[in-house]
This record gives C-alpha cells, sequence and structure tokens, in this order.
C-alpha cells in the first residue's frame, strides 16, 4: 500500500505566480504561498519602485511566516513598443481601413497612431506585418513617407491607449536592455532578489550584457533569457547556454511567429533547456480563462499537464494572480493538475533526452554520482533523497533525473535554497547541518519525523561531498531510519 505523502511532497512542478492588484499585500501573498506557490514575480513593466519594494519585503516576511524558502523572480520590461494615447483610448480597426504611424507623442486624428518607439517609421518597409493588442489586430505596411508609414487593417479589432506592438521579422535596432532596465535591475539586484528575467532576448550575446552588468555585485540572481522573439528561436542554444534558467514566453512568441508553430517551438525550447541542464519556465495564458472563471477550460487544463510532461521544471501564472478573481483557486488548480500529472512520469520521464552539458559549478564526478544516487533510490525503494549543494547546481542536476522519490535540498546559503524553488522536485530546507560526520542525516531524519514523512524503516540516499575530492560530490550514504 503506498503511503500518504505529505504536502510539502504532493506536486514536483514549481508554480510561480505573478503579483498585482488581485495578490498584493502579506495577508494574501502568505494565501498564494500556502496554495502553492513557491515564486513570486515582480513585473517590473507594471507599477513603480516604491509598490515593487513593499512587495518584495512582503515576500520574504510570508517566507519567514511561513518557515520555508521562497524565491522572488523580478522581470525587467524590455524594450517593449507600445502605442501612444488614442482620442477616446480605444479605436475600432476595420477590415481594410487606413492608418498612419506618425512620429511623435501625439497624433492629429483619429487614424494616426503613435508609438514610444521614436525610430519605427525608418525601420518599416512595405509589406511588413504590424500586430497589435496581443495580435487580435493585425497591419500591413503599404508605404512609407518621410514622417509617417502607411498601413491597411488585414485583421479588423478594437485596439487601446498603451498596448503593445509586435512586429514579426522586422530588423529593430532597439538594444534589448533599455535605461529604465538596467535602473532596474540595480535595484533587484540591490534587493537581493534571486531571479531576474531578461524580455526580448534576441541573442546570447544580450545575456552577456546582463551578465557583465551584474558582475560587479557579490551575489548577483540567476539570468533568465525569455524566449519570445524568432531570433531567439534561431539561436536557442547558445542562448540556453549563457543564462541560468529559460522562460517559454508564449505571450510575445505566439505573436511574433505563427501560432500554429508555438506548441512545437515550446518542445524545442524544453528539450534544449533539459539538454544543457537549466531550469525552464513555461509561461503565459496557462489558466487565461480563470480570470473571471473559477474553474479553467479543458483544454487549459491540458495545455498545463502537456507543459510538464514536456520537461518544464516549473509552470507560470500572470494575469490569473496579477488582477483575476481567484488568484488562490488558479495556485490551487496547477498544483492539482501537476499532483494528477507527475504520477506519468514513471512511464514517460526516461524518454527525455538525457542531459548532455554540465551546468557551470557541477564537476563530472558530481553528475556521475548524480545518475548513481537517482538509480539506487529506485533500487532501494528509498523514501527520500537528501542532496547537499553549496551554489545549487547539484540539486539541480538531479532534479533533471525526474525522479519521484522525495527530494530535499540542503545548504549552508540561504541564496541557494531560495534558488532551489525553481527546481523541479526539489524541496530546500534550511538549517542543515553542512559538516561532516553523520549530522545531516540525523537532522533529515529528525525533520522528517516532525513532518511525518518519514518512519522507522525508511532509507534515505543522501548525496554530499567528503571534503577530499576537488572534483566535486564523491559520497553517497545510505541512511535507514531507526
Amino acid at each position: 500500500m503506498t503511503r500518504p505523502t505529505t504536502d510539502l511532497f504532493r506536486s514536483r512542478t514549481k508554480i510561480v505566480a505573478t503579483v498585482g492588484p488581485a495578490c498584493a499585500g502579506g495577508e494574501r501573498l502568505l494565501r498564494l504561498a500556502k496554495a502553492g506557490v513557491d515564486v513570486f514575480r515582480i513585473n517590473t513593466a507594471h507599477g513603480a519602485e516604491e509598490e515593487h519594494d513593499e512587495t518584495f519585503t512582503a515576500i520574504r516576511r510570508v517566507s519567514v511566516e511561513l518557515g520555508r524558502p521562497l524565491a522572488i523572480l523580478v522581470d525587467l520590461a524590455g524594450p517593449k513598443i507600445r502605442l501612444g494615447k488614442l482620442p477616446g483610448d480605444q479605436l475600432y480597426c476595420g477590415e481594410n481601413d487606413r492608418l498612419r504611424f506618425v512620429r511623435g507623442e501625439k497624433s492629429s486624428g483619429p487614424q494616426e497612431l503613435t508609438t514610444n518607439y521614436p525610430k519605427l517609421i525608418d525601420e518599416l518597409s512595405s509589406g511588413d506585418q504590424i500586430m497589435l493588442a496581443d495580435g487580435t489586430v493585425a497591419l500591413e505596411v503599404e508605404s512609407r513617407e518621410p514622417d509617417a508609414a502607411v498601413c491597411h487593417v488585414v485583421q479588423p479589432g478594437t485596439v487601446r491607449s498603451r498596448q503593445g506592438v509586435n512586429l514579426p521579422g522586422v530588423q529593430l535596432s532597439v538594444p534589448s536592455m533599455t535605461e529604465a532596465d538596467r535602473a532596474s535591475a540595480a535595484w533587484a539586484t540591490e534587493r537581493g532578489t534571486d531571479f531576474l528575467s531578461l524580455s526580448f532576448v534576441r541573442t546570447a550575446d544580450d545575456i552577456y550584457t546582463l551578465s557583465a552588468f551584474l558582475s560587479s555585485h557579490r551575489t548577483p540572481p540567476h539570468v533568465i533569457a525569455k524566449i519570445e522573439k524568432p531570433e531567439a528561436v534561431e539561436h536557442l542554444e547558445a542562448i540556453v547556454d549563457a543564462a541560468d534558467g529559460i522562460m517559454v514566453a508564449r505571450g510575445d512568441l505566439g505573436v511574433e511567429i505563427d501560432p500554429a508553430r508555438v506548441p512545437v517551438v515550446q518542445k524545442k525550447i524544453i528539450a534544449m533547456a533539459h539538454r544543457y541542464q537549466k531550469p525552464v519556465i513555461t509561461a503565459m495564458q496557462m489558466l487565461d480563462s480563470m480570470q473571471w472563471n473559477a474553474r479553467p477550460t479543458r483544454a487549459e487544463t491540458t495545455d498545463v499537464a502537456n507543459a510538464i510532461l514536456d520537461g518544464s521544471d516549473a509552470c507560470m501564472l500572470s494575469g490569473e494572480t496579477a488582477i483575476g478573481e481567484y488568484p488562490c483557486e488558479a495556485v490551487a488548480m496547477m498544483r492539482r493538475i501537476a499532483q494528477a500529472t507527475e504520477p506519468l512520469f514513471r512511464k514517460m520521464a526516461r524518454q527525455l533526452p538525457d542531459p548532455e552539458k554540465l551546468p557551470r559549478g557541477l564537476k563530472p564526478v558530481t553528475q556521475a554520482i548524480v545518475r548513481a544516487a537517482d538509480h539506487l533510490a529506485d533500487d532501494l525503494g528509498a523514501r527520500m533523497i537528501v542532496v547537499a549543494s553549496r551554489t545549487g547546481a547539484t540539486a539541480l542536476a538531479l532534479c533533471k533525473r525526474r525522479n519521484l522519490v522525495s527530494t530535499v535540498g540542503v545548504s549552508g546559503s540561504e541564496a541557494t535554497l531560495r534558488r532551489m524553488c525553481l527546481l523541479w522536485g526539489i524541496v530546500p530546507v534550511a538549517g542543515a547541518p553542512m559538516d561532516e560526520g553523520g549530522e545531516l542525516a540525523a537532522f533529515i531524519e529528525r525533520w522528517g519525523r516532525d513532518c511525518g514523512e518519514l518512519c522507522s524503516g525508511d532509507r534515505l540516499v543522501v548525496l554530499e561531498g567528503s571534503g577530499l575530492s576537488r572534483h566535486g560530490h564523491n559520497k553517497l550514504l545510505i541512511h535507514e531510519v531507526a
């Protein structure tokens, strides 16, 4: 008979929740964390730095109150092109209507549009596609004048002030990091954020630029590359190699490329992240209808399940928790879908491609011993795997094995423990002794009994270093609960 699993290990897939008006404040954030959130996302595209400061402080307080690590992901806005203010704040674009993009911040009539990107008109050409309002309205450029680009409407619909402008296939000279992004990155790093995501990445050089900017800090955040441009898909392998983690940002990606290609590209991105042993987040519109409804559609639950089976380490909620009417219900639903889906890994996980590249900080000896710990846990019917990890690289390698045995990560670094919140199946536990002498196994035994996860006769597989080798982890301990 299978013994019930405690709440700590109920789902392995991590949940990222975007903070917004629907969940602002310590009490609401606490409810979300109890519902299953592992990582909170602060989106710098919305709100002022003072608001983000308050949110940051509130999340850290919730972590202390719960007695478990919670990570923070700060999302840089990037060079998002947006419409200017429209007369009446909205405009209906009828089929074949002619519209003009003009320079400056003000238009002289309802058929003229402005943007926040001064070089737009110079970089457009006849035949270029312009997508507005998340791709619901499409224009085609007919001609370019010295101070305007003349377009006609291909796909009708309503646009509103400040909505996004996407230009699929248009080569733009705008840098991936704006001055506002640099200010946000400096603020987030000083505050001690765990992850920093870079929007509209096009090449690996964008990642290196941000990493160089952060390098002067003693503990820089891990850099997450958001894949949402066709250029990023073209340079995917180099970007995955350069970044600390990847986000499949399907919102803009689904506008920048043919929507029919998004599922295949998603699988390609996740597989590449798995090959390079990098954590990967699948994001945008996962349970979108739960912004207004207490239950998701069948298609949405299937989408989340397939993202998990593809190999996502985490799934992200955006509007569902930021502005939705049912933020806690959305988190709980995502967790339930993960619970129902993850047992399939017993049959399907080994079909994922074997990791081919060692992540930074991981030694070949450690990679080999991680593989051995994975197989030992299965062969011995272990109740728990324990991994001691200074930087988190060993825990990352273990999470990519997709073993369903309950797995605990320990570290002497609080930053490392928080970063483990993004790793599939790893439950970070603070306060564990990191010195030698068998104290770690005894600590986990006491902790496991207290939380109801361990009882007499259970076996633990403990993965650590003996201190005698410079080549990484070289010690496996099999411990049986007295």
